[in-house]
């Protein structure tokens, strides 16, 4: 019980970290003048991927051992997965709840082409990666996953525009509640002390996460694989429910994809570089079925030029054949 609520305890502490960088990362875009889609597809998205990002970090760096590395694998792996998949299924659900109907989505096809598209290639290289018989081998991966983040960050600015309202206006900065227009050095001091928050609810989190499953006789690595992401991120993803509910789709979508793009480029990165990144069946049986779920969408946006919920909602279909891979003990 005692870990368990160390566990509890280590994840709120963790999304309150997600929560103040996120809002500081919102202000430092619009004090920058980024526009709507390098916010949501590069500040947001890094910003709601930095628990995972510092988790298996810390749980590499820090604790020695198979616990340590299979903490760390199931949080690089999970990310992406629980994105492609329970991500995509929640904004299906999401707009049958406020449309009623299976419409065409309002997103932007060229934008959500290009995110899933990098998503595919870099995620598969990564991948591809983990058969590579020596750790030399893999090293020009590494250099080729961070480059082709650089350009994604690149391709995303230079198209980006300035789609918010101008009226519209964000929640107070945490740090400057009073301040219309907070200094951004007290926008870069929230962040900073943010991330100093998430990187203390991730050390807990690691030893609680570990010390619970040997408890309850479960794989470390599928308990961390499944409860990181849904529990660190997939709360944070609650920002696209509010944008489907207010007709931006675009950036609900955006907001997810453009941290799937993250997830499988700078992260596995990290993983090759600290681990021998060598995939067991069950990692291997994760990756395979988001890359299934993002090709689906991909070939629904080049067929029809749009989503659809209805196509969304299948995201549930390979999460739940992968609960039952687990149930069944691949």
């Amino acid at each position: 019980m005692k870990d368990i609520i160390l566990l509890a305890f280590s994840l709120g502490v963790i999304l309150l970290g997600a929560e103040i960088f996120t809002n500081g990362v919102e202000w430092l875009g619009k004090r920058l003048r980024l526009g709507e889609g390098a916010v949501g597809s590069i500040l947001a998205a890094v910003g709601t991927a930095l628990p995972e990002t510092l988790i298996p970090v810390i749980a590499i760096l820090s604790h020695s051992g198979s616990g340590g590395h299979d903490v760390g694998m199931g949080a690089i792996l999970g990310a992406p997965f629980m994105l492609g998949t329970l991500a995509f299924f929640a904004v299906g659900v999401t707009v049958f709840f406020f449309r009623r109907s299976n419409r065409p989505m309002f997103v932007n096809p060229k934008v959500m082409l290009r995110d899933l598209k990098f998503f595919l290639v870099v995620y598969t290289l990564a991948i591809i990666a983990s058969f590579l018989p020596s750790h030399s081998l893999k090293l020009p991966v590494i250099v080729f996953l961070l480059g082709a983040y650089g350009i994604y960050i690149y391709e995303t600015i230079r198209t980006s525009h300035q789609e918010v309202d101008s009226d519209e206006e964000l929640p107070p900065c945490y740090f400057s509640r009073r301040s219309k227009k907070p200094r951004i050095i007290i926008i870069l001091a929230q962040i900073v002390t943010a991330l100093l928050i998430m990187i203390a609810g991730a050390e807990i989190f690691v030893g609680s996460v570990q010390d619970v499953a040997l408890g309850a006789g479960i794989s470390v690595f599928v308990l961390a694989l499944i409860i990181t992401p849904v529990a660190t991120e997939l709360p944070e993803k609650f920002n696209s429910v509010l944008w489907v509910r207010r007709g931006k789709d675009t950036l609900a979508m955006g907001n997810i994809t453009g941290a799937m793009v993250f997830q499988s480029s700078v992260i596995p990165a990290l993983g090759i570089a600290l681990t021998p990144w060598e995939l067991e069946p069950l990692a291997l049986a994760s990756a395979l079925l988001v890359l299934a779920s993002a090709a689906m969408q991909y070939v629904f946006l080049l067929r029809a030029r749009t989503l659809f919920p209805a196509g969304l909602l299948l995201g549930g279909v390979f999460y739940v054949m992968f609960i039952l891979l687990v149930i069944k003990g691949y």
